[in-house]
């Protein structure tokens, strides 16, 4: 179980099918018409958004460090701070 109390197998697999998902509407989106373009960009906005909230919550909530996300994200504790800092204001 993850620190935050949720089982880590359940997260995970919602995140493999919003994977499947995201790869579907992205051919879709390919065989349809430019406008679509704006639905997708819309779409990775919200997501960055609920990464931030994620990461903001991770942080006061479940005491994680920002070395701790910033490993899990692949960049360095500086980058993580400077992308997701002001969702933790």
């Amino acid at each position: 179980m993850a620190r935050n109390g949720h089982p880590k197998a359940e997260t995970s697999d919602f995140a493999q099918m919003l994977g499947r998902m995201v790869r579907s509407y992205g051919k879709r989106i390919a065989a349809g018409d430019p406008h679509d373009l704006a639905a997708a960009v819309e779409l990775a906005r919200q997501l960055d958004d609920a990464i931030g909230t994620a990461v903001a919550v991770m942080r006061a909530e479940s005491g994680f460090s920002w070395a701790e996300l910033a490993a899990e994200l692949g960049v360095t504790r500086q980058a993580a701070q400077q992308r997701y800092g002001r969702y933790c204001a």
